[in-house]
């Protein structure tokens, strides 16, 4: 799924109107998700008031619309939430999203490199915008990757899904210096293609029918997950083997560069003795 924020200093209703033409193309290729940010939620201000208690409360249709109000849901919560079922998703109103965005009305100043910066959505390059933000890297989950897995051609003759998931440990030891964060770079093109490689020939063994990795790049938190390995086969004796061997030739094969940063020092992976 590729995600798309929408922030700027422009009112609700304008970046509305961006969102809306963005949906609108993004529709044309795939599912649409939309994520809207509302800090007045957060007092009750814009509670539904038909709303009878619990945490989470979901409206149904008969067609299969839906809506839902409830608390302690985040951004990247409700981004894991449509992951599953959508090929995009549009995040409204949040400033520091780590997935690209495009700035209406300015300032950029809270964005790392937009993808656009515009003064009303009518200027927005919808086509430019659509191909950059299929130049960035897609967000996935271990769900999303195994939903993948089981729409494969052979799925009906798999009887076993294995995973593997890597995460950015705070520390090694008790003792150890708290690591804060892990920076990831790829190499351009290279690292794709290598890790496309990986993917097909694991996927020619006998009895594998879908292998699927995927390895997040820029700024991974303490305690977020880092890395995806899912295969689907047969049995389970090749799907145990296919993961170990996945995750071992990515880390060993793919051009990808690790900087740790922990509470008092910071450092390349590959420049460390």
């Amino acid at each position: 799924m590729y995600v798309l924020g929408i922030t700027g200093d422009a009112p609700t209703a304008v970046r509305s109107q961006a969102v809306d033409r963005v949906a609108d193309r993004l529709g044309q290729a795939g599912r649409v998700g939309v994520v809207r940010y509302d800090a007045t939620i957060a007092d009750g201000a814009a509670s539904r008031p038909e709303r009878q208690g619990g945490d989470v409360t979901y409206e149904l249709g008969a067609d299969g619309d839906w809506a839902a109000t409830g608390t302690g849901l985040s951004v990247r919560d409700a981004l894991d939430g449509l992951a599953n079922d959508c090929d995009y998703a549009i995040v409204d109103g949040v400033d520091r999203l780590t997935q690209p965005q495009v700035v209406i009305g300015g300032p950029a100043e809270a964005v790392d490199d937009p993808l656009a910066i515009v003064e009303h959505p009518r200027d927005l390059d919808i086509e430019a915008t659509v191909d950059a933000l299929h130049e960035c890297e897609p967000y996935e989950t271990l769900a999303s990757l195994v939903e993948t897995v089981t729409d494969a051609p052979e799925a009906d003759r798999a009887g076993a899904i294995a995973t593997f998931t890597g995460r950015v440990r705070a520390k090694d030891d008790p003792d150890d210096v708290r690591t804060e964060y892990l920076a990831f770079e790829k190499y351009d093109g290279l690292a794709d293609e290598q890790l496309a490689a990986i993917e097909t020939d694991l996927a020619e063994r006998d009895g594998v029918f879908a292998v699927e990795c995927h390895h997040r790049t820029g700024v991974v938190p303490a305690g977020e997950d880092i890395v995806f390995v899912v295969v689907l086969a047969g049995h389970r004796q090749a799907a145990f083997r296919t993961v170990e061997d996945g995750i071992d030739r990515l880390k060993d094969e793919v051009a990808l560069f690790k900087k740790e940063v922990t509470v008092d020092d910071e450092y390349w992976a590959h420049e460390r003795p």
